[in-house]
């Protein structure tokens, strides 16, 4: 697993790549200006830190019993 920032969930390789995607995607978004439109991606990063989430929360659940 994969800790990108203390507060977020850890990420599983795959969900790390396609964040690592994403970001590059927005930034090159951002080179073209801050009038572009990025919430479409930020949607699709916002769902992958969710599931990561919920993931996680089952994860604790379950060592928890």
């Amino acid at each position: 697993m994969i800790r990108t920032h203390p507060n977020d969930p850890p990420l599983t390789g795959a969900e790390a790549a396609k964040v690592a995607w994403l970001i590059a995607r927005m930034a090159k978004r951002g080179i073209a200006g801050e009038a572009v439109h990025q919430a479409d991606l930020q949607r699709k990063l916002d769902r992958i830190l969710d599931g990561a989430r919920k993931r996680a929360d089952k994860a604790a659940a379950a060592a928890r019993k």
